[in-house]
């Protein structure tokens, strides 16, 4: 039965005792984590979210009534619990913050009695993920993800002080927006009072804080939610957060200085890591070119190496017949997996199909000196030997390679890489390895478009030696745009925004946009921009991100409290659901979708 607290007030939380407590006479409540009955004394583990505490019941200290409670305590009953803190009487546990100490009770509450939960209460898990998503409230009380969850918090408080200190704004933008077409899909909100007419959920606050820079706020911040209907992986949620900052009167290298020195001071705070500042910074071409990626991960190396020249006179026509299309031969070096089995490099092979690959051409440099090659019947001696060389083969190398247009060449061995690293250990799981990469280039083609589509967004400012190219070539205009990358993950980006009427208007041209359906999409943009629009920059930080990687965490769904699944979908709360009629009446819409 359970008991109301009736005046009871808890004076401290379980893991804040300690041996300084010892003689004290305390209040503590929680959950319990198991109970032993061994006969004349009863042991329970009393959890919360600051710790587990050992509490002894003996019939001579608590009296029968309360002894008898006690034996009816099971897992996950919620129990208020009074008694003196004393040291241990058997070993100390050197496992536990509370180690060296036991309460030793004198009265027991119980608040709330539990059914047996579905599965095991306990850190590091082993119960799947599904089960414990569809129990999340459970899910949340292990140690592990509570650990996770309250850093984020503190993370959180570390980000809103540091930028209080340096003159940043906390400003909330709109949630109901209007929905533009550039970008990931927008979540649409339909309007009640404005028949047929929709909100749209903000992907990123993006325009509002660059009208708070016209509107003169200087430095404005928000940790903001945003939403974005895309498909999902392990470091992307339907609905995320994000560090949003904007700047007036600033250039590249101030947005990297302040954004650098907050996230410096965040590692410090959270996890005691000092990150060695300035950040290196490595351009979008290098990054691209060395590790075929432009969120290269840092920790090891096995960079990429451009062979087409080494090779385009050879008799081997996957690589000669790709480089006549105008693409490119490159190829990383495997150290030591010469003798790897055909049946794993077969593996290889199919995982670059995945990335786009037709094929992918090896050489192993055997420990005496010989090569074995797929395609060494198409080279001579010379030429074999000449590409090793230029791949920093040595006796036991493996040497793979991938021949295509370069945006596959760079996909594919960007991504083999990483797969290598992993499946021989390379990566180094305790280094935390920051980037800044710059000089983002200002569009890319899309194929399904037909045409160039902006690589950040239609704000960004090109680079000002680039700006001549911006209809005569725009493919290669660079943009003043940068990301933060640890670890192999964007961490973050943004850029230096347009703040001159003319340019932006040669920007929507060079994206296909009209003078109309520019004003027809971001008109209140534009207008603004008529009355003193001073130079900005902004970026944005993904904070599930940032504290997943932290706490090297495998999934965003860990350090998030109540997450979606890959269809976008809440396991616990059976979210998207359908709707009665009279609500979709009332919002004048009607359904096409047939029941299943």
């Amino acid at each position: 039965m359970a008991e109301s607290m009736k005046g009871l007030k808890r004076t401290h939380r379980c893991g804040e005792l300690s041996a300084a407590n010892v003689g004290e006479t305390v209040t503590v409540m929680g959950w319990v984590q198991k109970a032993r009955n061994k006969g004349g004394i009863i042991f329970v583990d009393l959890r919360d979210r600051s710790g587990l505490l050992q509490i002894i019941f003996e019939e001579s200290e608590c009296g029968s009534a309360y002894f008898q409670k006690a034996a009816s305590l099971r897992s996950e009953f919620v129990a208020a619990v009074v008694g003196k803190v004393t040291r241990r009487e058997g070993a100390v546990n050197e496992n536990l913050a509370t180690g060296e100490i036991e309460v030793r009770a004198c009265e027991v509450r119980i608040l709330s009695e539990a059914e047996t939960p579905p599965f095991p209460i306990e850190a590091d898990s082993k119960t799947k993920e599904e089960l414990r998503l569809k129990y999340r409230y459970l899910d949340l009380r292990r140690p592990d993800l509570q650990r996770n969850l309250m850093l984020r918090s503190k993370i959180a408080t570390t980000i809103r002080a540091f930028m209080a200190r340096e003159g940043f704004l906390e400003i909330e933008t709109p949630i109901l927006n209007k929905s533009t077409p550039e970008g990931a899909r927008d979540y649409l909100v339909p309007s009640r009072v404005h028949p047929g007419c929709f909100y749209a959920l903000p992907q990123s606050p993006q325009i509002f804080k660059q009208l708070l820079m016209c509107s003169g706020y200087d430095r404005y911040f928000q940790i903001a939610r945003c939403f974005r209907d895309e498909d999902l992986r392990a470091d992307r949620q339907p609905e995320f957060t994000q560090v949003d900052l904007e700047m007036s009167f600033v250039d590249v290298d101030d947005v990297i200085d302040a954004t650098e020195r907050m996230v410096a001071e965040v590692c410090r705070e959270a996890i005691g890591l000092e990150v060695s500042l300035p950040i290196r910074r490595m351009t979008w071409d290098e990054a691209m070119n060395r590790y075929g990626s432009d969120k290269p991960d840092t920790r090891f190396g096995m960079e990429l190496k451009d062979v087409s020249e080494v090779v385009k006179g050879c008799g081997f026509g996957v690589f000669t017949g790709a480089l006549e299309a105008g693409g490119s031969v490159r190829g990383i070096n495997v150290k030591g997996q010469a003798e790897m089995p055909r049946k794993k490099i077969d593996a290889l092979v199919e995982f670059a199909k995945g990335y786009g690959a037709k094929g992918l051409a090896y050489l192993c440099v055997m420990p005496d000196g010989t090569y074995k090659s797929s395609f060494a019947k198409f080279m001579t001696e010379e030429e074999l030997k000449n590409l090793s060389a230029a791949m920093d083969g040595q006796p036991g190398d493996l040497l793979l390679f991938a021949a295509d247009r370069l945006k596959i060449v760079w996909s594919v061995l960007g991504a083999l890489r990483i797969e290598l690293a992993k499946q021989l250990e390379l990566i180094d799981n305790n280094r935390f390895d920051f980037l800044w990469v710059t000089e983002f280039p200002q569009f890319e083609w899309s194929d399904e478009e037909e045409r160039f589509v902006a690589m950040h967004h239609p704000f960004t400012m090109p680079m000002e030696e680039d700006l001549p190219m911006l209809e005569t070539d725009p493919g290669k205009v660079r943009a003043k745009a940068y990301d933060i990358v640890l670890n192999g993950v964007e961490l973050g980006g943004g850029s230096v925004r347009i703040f001159q009427a003319d340019i932006q208007e040669r920007m929507f041209r060079a994206l296909g946009f009209t003078n109309e359906k520019a004003h027809e999409q971001f008109g209140f943009l534009l207008d603004a921009f008529k009355y003193g629009v001073p130079p900005h920059a902004g970026l944005a930080i993904g904070l599930d991100r940032f504290v997943m990687l932290l706490v090297k965490a495998e999934s965003i769904r860990e350090v998030i409290a109540f997450p979606k699944v890959k269809d976008a979908s809440c396991l616990m709360s059976e979210c998207p659901g359908t709707v009665d009629a009279k609500q979709l009446e009332e919002l004048s819409l009607a359904t096409t979708v047939k029941a299943e």
